[in-house]
């Protein structure tokens, strides 16, 4: 982070500072999207359950609105209030978000929406990310040449830092070819690095039980679905996105006793879901749906078109406090005026 980056965020907790920003939020709501949460003795990266608390405390002591996914929605469909609104959102169902997670946000009665991938709760599949995290952490190799839909990449490194970069650059480059070019790529990395993946996922990438779920359902947290196995909806065919989105929902209520009628699209980028999705959404009876695009619920593009409430975007849960602070109140909002951003 530049000198002058820092110095500025750390300005945001100077207090006022941010009062002059606060009308720049009318008529918009902040919804949060996590994933995974630290846990001791664990590898694998997550939110630090301190700098959540500390989080929620702040928002706590400055009297933040802290409401339900589906207030949000409610208070968007009847003109009510959004001033000071904030949400908090968990993706994919992992065991850390039920054994940590819940606990964090039941310690501020915070509610909480997790989006579960039902087909991971019932252990049908072990994600190929993390497939790709297993791999990597668990190589001795240092470097590697591995074919992509048609394409050579290689990667050397000689620090964790460079293994990092290589697997971050291999994931994202999975993201855009079909499952089946992905899916081999995967299977080839893990041969090319000599590692040997197991069947179902380690206990470090282990999905919450059902059990767990209801569990969660006591300390307030709420569940919403995610598809059966987490695709990218818009590369497959029509009958095979339909049949992820209606199973989950099924699945979903047929585990859980208050079910959101809210979908999370998987991976969640503008580009992975269309209005296919949308229709079929819209013909199930759901109130809307999540991306992971970054930006706030606008009531004003929440009413621009009977697709928008199924395009809602999300801020991905920022690592500092003072970043926390510029997003609720008011001040990433200037900058996106600054930048000519729209809703």
């Amino acid at each position: 982070m530049s000198l002058v980056k820092n110095l500025f965020l750390r300005m945001m907790l100077i207090p006022g500072a941010t009062a002059p920003f606060s009308t720049l939020l009318w008529g918009r709501a902040t919804i949060f999207m996590l994933h995974r949460f630290r846990e001791p003795n664990s590898r694998v990266a997550g939110h630090d359950p301190e700098m959540i608390r500390q989080g929620l405390a702040y928002l706590r002591r400055k009297k933040y609105l802290l409401v339900s996914l589906e207030e949000v929605f409610r208070r968007i469909a009847e003109g009510a209030p959004l001033e000071r609104v904030v949400a908090f959102t968990i993706d994919d169902g992992y065991r850390d978000q039920a054994r940590v997670g819940a606990k964090l946000f039941a310690e501020f009665n915070c509610p909480v929406t997790t989006f579960l991938t039902t087909g991971f709760l019932d252990h049908r599949i072990f994600f190929w990310s993390d497939k790709i995290d297993y791999i990597f952490s668990h190589t001795s190799r240092l470097q590697i040449s591995v074919g992509l839909a048609g394409n050579e990449l290689s990667y050397r490194w000689n620090e964790e830092a460079g293994r990092s970069v290589a697997q971050t650059d291999f994931t994202e480059r999975c993201k855009d070819v079909p499952e089946t070019d992905r899916l081999a790529a995967v299977g080839m990395l893990a041969k090319a690095l000599a590692v040997d993946l197991p069947d179902e996922a380690p206990p470090e990438y282990s999905p919450m039980s059902w059990e767990e779920a209801r569990e969660c359902e006591k300390l307030g947290m709420t569940f919403g679905p995610h598809t059966v196995t987490h695709p990218f909806l818009s590369q497959i065919k029509d009958d095979q996105s339909a049949t992820e989105i209606a199973t989950s929902w099924n699945r979903l209520r047929s585990e859980v006793k208050s079910p959101v009628p809210v979908f999370c699209y998987p991976y969640g980028r503008l580009v992975d879901f269309g209005p296919r999705e949308v229709t079929h959404l819209q013909s199930l009876g759901f109130s809307g749906a999540v991306a992971g695009a970054p930006g706030y619920s606008s009531r004003e593009a929440f009413h621009r078109s009977p697709s928008a409430p199924f395009e809602v975007r999300r801020w991905g849960y920022p690592d500092t406090l003072a970043y926390l602070v510029q997003l609720v109140s008011g001040v990433e909002r200037f900058k996106q005026i600054l930048r000519r951003e729209t809703d």
